[in-house]
């Protein structure tokens, strides 16, 4: 029976077991095409199910399996086109210009014309982007790509309740946002940086201390404040409809020349260009060696 068959029917384990589940289904999928220094995924299949379709599948699922599911689709290739086409955010600062590529907007299943947001754990938030040689944001990073952003929404917050960590719960945000974004289409087609839509899981260097927890920041208001303070309070396997996975390219150019999110980050001079943490945020492991990024 295949495995996820076997999840599905039998969704009850530990967080530590779905973790274990992300890594093998990475391994069990192809290497996704060379983008520059991203490894994005391959083609979307043809007879790949759109976003809601995907949606309603695994709204009767445990957190367990459906984050399985999600991650399968993801990692065959079942993400919208525009998705794929990272853009350049600028950071001036103290005599460095550095300059990372961030995605045009959240982690979504599906094509261009029906594509779901997906909130996820950071577990899972963290296996794609290491498989992509991508990496989270740093909160400094979300503050930079809102400002770079060419289209910003307003955020829509839903009242607070037990619903908020289920499907319809998802489902409902992200019409409101969709609605948002079709206003705005005409200006600024797919594949134009949004922002302001949703509150970023995030590296930080709290969550040393406050192991187990997901790390939430961002969804900004029009004047750039941030809805959502750095937040460590929710263990992490809480999800709810607010929830967003940008990823950034761990592949950087400082003063113009390759570097990578890691090396910056531990390096005490540079690290500030990308945390505004002491000390700064850890990055997710990445070879040293920068790739190419495409674009930079």
């Amino acid at each position: 029976m295949p495995i996820l068959s076997v999840l599905i029917r039998h969704g009850t384990g530990s967080l530590r077991a779905c973790q274990c589940l992300c890594w093998f289904l990475l391994a069990a999928v192809p290497s996704g095409l060379a983008g520059g220094g991203l490894n994005l995924p391959p083609p979307r299949p043809a007879e790949a199910p759109g976003g809601r379709a995907v949606a309603l599948l695994v709204s009767g699922l445990d957190l367990k399996a459906r984050e399985a599911v999600l991650l399968q689709e993801i990692m065959s290739g079942n993400v919208p086109e525009f998705w794929r086409k990272y853009v350049e955010v600028t950071i001036d600062e103290g005599g460095y210009r550095l300059v990372f590529l961030a995605a045009p907007d959240y982690l979504a299943v599906g094509s261009n014309d029906d594509f779901f947001r997906t909130p996820v754990t950071p577990a899972v938030a963290e296996a794609v982007a290491a498989r992509f040689r991508c990496t989270l944001p740093t909160p400094k990073m979300v503050d930079a790509i809102y400002h770079a952003a060419a289209v910003k929404l307003t955020p829509v917050p839903r009242p607070p309740g037990p619903d908020m960590t289920t499907m319809p719960a998802f489902l409902a945000y992200q019409e409101t946002v969709r609605a948002q974004r079709a206003a705005t289409l005409t200006a600024f087609p797919p594949g134009a940086l949004v922002a302001g839509h949703q509150k970023d899981i995030v590296l930080t260097s709290r969550l040393a201390e406050d192991s187990g927890k997901v790390a939430i920041y961002g969804w900004h208001r029009l004047d750039g404040t941030p809805i959502q303070p750095l937040f460590t309070g929710h263990a992490e396997t809480w999800v709810d409809y607010s929830h967003g996975v940008r990823l950034v390219s761990q592949d950087v150019r400082l003063n113009g020349r390759p570097s990578t999110v890691r090396a910056i980050l531990r390096d005490p001079r540079l690290a500030p260009l990308l945390s505004g943490e002491s000390p700064p945020a850890p990055s997710q492991p990445v070879p040293d060696k920068p790739g190419k990024p495409g674009g930079l």
